[in-house]
């Protein structure tokens, strides 16, 4: 029979990182979401811990871990707080991910030391206003001039961009155009898509105003625009004309980490729902005796054990080499209708309460929405996994 109980190793670091999501970032998750204000000190204390590390070897300066830790990190944070979970997962998964995966010797030693221990931040700049689900219809370009790639063009909820300690974002850019088959005899021309890595810095780069969004308030979510933005041409990410179909790796392996972050909302909305239920008395009794409201409990508490083994599976097929794609979709796609569920059901049970934003539960009803929509909107999921059916 398959065994779903965690390792020792994995069991100390779920330990861990819940006992500091209670102590450390709970106590101050509603300040910065009213505040709207990035937690500094959080993020600083996430690098200490090794969390921005976990999945890359020491040699980079990481915890010699694997991505199934990453994702039990992010399980327990996002209990608490999603923005501080997607701080986390958008830093390792979407910025410094994709230089592990296919940046040069030169571009890890550069880069990832700074990366995993949390000093430092990366992005990756792929949705466009015309390019999100459909990131082929990128219209950035680049072209090459001197020994430089010239970059032109604009992006949109680039998650951690525009921090002060963000140092990199990742871009995707047209940079050439092939003919190729088009299925009727003849040909048609597609964009060759690159990734280029940009350096905040830049001249040229710039992240304009955060967004004023619904949720996650306290995560750092910008526009950007890149005029005449000169970098070396050795900051090509991977292979010329190989930029989106890596992007698509990164989306597969992400979305194992999201389901994870989903999960944690989703137990987080038990958990808080528990404990009101106990506490909450009504005609002279706790909520947590009447059916209506015990019922509503234990399927939310379903909702989050089924995201969970979900997760598990992708994970574990992922960390065996095996295909995962779907897997991973399905995990996605489950786990993020399980936080928004639970998040509305939790709401309710909380009453009035559930619509104070002091509350955790309103919170995560705000938060949750936008896990059936980033890194793949739940109709994408649908897709890849009616497409595995052969539909």
């Amino acid at each position: 029979m398959p065994d779903f109980e965690l390792s020792e190793d994995y069991q100390d670091l779920v330990d861990m990182v819940r006992d500091f999501a209670d102590t450390v970032v709970a106590p101050v998750s509603a300040q910065h979401d009213e505040e709207h204000s990035f937690p500094y000190k959080v993020v600083a204390q996430m690098g200490e811990m090794g969390l921005f590390g976990l999945p890359f070897p020491e040699e980079y300066g990481g915890m010699g871990g694997d991505y199934f830790a990453l994702a039990l990190a992010l399980e327990q944070l996002a209990r608490v707080d999603q923005s501080v979970a997607i701080t986390l997962e958008a830093g390792v998964s979407l910025g410094a991910m994709p230089v592990y995966r296919f940046g040069t010797e030169e571009q890890k030693q550069q880069w990832l030391p700074m990366l995993a221990s949390g000093e430092a931040l990366a992005g990756f700049g792929l949705t466009e206003s015309e390019a999100g689900s459909d990131a082929g219809g990128t219209r950035t370009k680049a072209y090459r001039d001197n020994g430089e790639w010239v970059i032109n063009g604009s992006k949109q909820f680039i998650t951690n961009s525009g921090t002060d300690i963000t140092r990199l974002v990742t871009v995707t850019a047209v940079t050439g155009t092939s003919e190729v088959p088009d299925g009727q005899g003849g040909t048609r021309v597609k964009k060759q898509i690159s990734t280029i890595m940009v350096p905040t810095d830049t001249p040229g780069f710039t992240a304009e105003k955060a967004y004023n969004k619904v949720g996650w308030n306290a995560s750092d979510t910008h526009p950007l625009t890149l005029e005449n933005v000169r970098v070396p041409e050795a900051n090509l990410l991977g292979a010329e004309g190989r930029g989106y179909a890596n992007f698509l790796q990164i989306l597969d392996e992400g979305r194992i980490a999201i389901a994870a972050l989903a999960t944690g909302a989703a137990q987080g909305c038990v958990e808080e729902s528990l404990r009101y239920a106990r506490e909450r008395e009504q005609f002279g009794a706790a909520i947590g005796t009447n059916q209506a409201i015990s019922f509503k409990i234990a399927r939310m508490q379903t909702r989050a054990h089924t995201a969970r083994l979900a997760y598990y599976d992708a994970a574990a097929r992922m960390l065996a080499g095996k295909p995962f794609k779907t897997q991973a979709a399905m995990a996605k796609l489950v786990a993020g209708e399980a936080a928004m569920d639970n998040a509305r059901d939790a709401t309710q049970i909380f009453g009035g309460y559930g619509f104070i934003n002091e509350y955790r539960v309103a919170r995560h009803y705000r938060d949750s929405k936008i896990l059936e929509v980033g890194e793949g909107t739940t109709e994408v999921q649908l897709m890849l996994i009616a497409r595995e059916l052969g539909l």
